[in-house]
């Protein structure tokens, strides 16, 4: 039993590992036309929105202040074109002192 499923997690190892190495040794970034590289480079942000934006539809209560608060930092800081993990983390930090001047 411990053998399969020393193997199983070998396989699943494998199989997250591939498709995030495979782009990175098959693909010439060098070949890759302007335009498709502007493009490529929203997509962090546009993910960014599909998992957050249902969050922020789904907060119940007077909680939703919150949601629109974070919503338009991250907005705010993500169109002046910084780093997703800036975007996250001043979000984060605009409702961590919203909730400490409130509460």
């Amino acid at each position: 039993m411990e053998n399969n499923l020393l193997w199983m997690i070998a396989g699943m190892g494998v199989v997250t590992y591939l498709p995030r190495v495979l782009p990175l040794v098959l693909i010439n970034t060098n070949r890759i036309p302007p335009r498709l590289q502007r493009i490529l480079s929203n997509v962090p942000f546009a993910i960014l929105g599909a998992l957050i934006f249902p969050g922020i539809l789904h907060i119940s209560g007077d909680s939703m202040w919150f949601g629109l608060l974070g919503a338009c930092v991250a907005g705010l800081t993500a169109y002046l074109n910084l780093n997703i993990i800036l975007v996250v983390l001043s979000s984060v930090a605009a409702l961590s002192l919203c909730s400490f001047l409130m509460g």
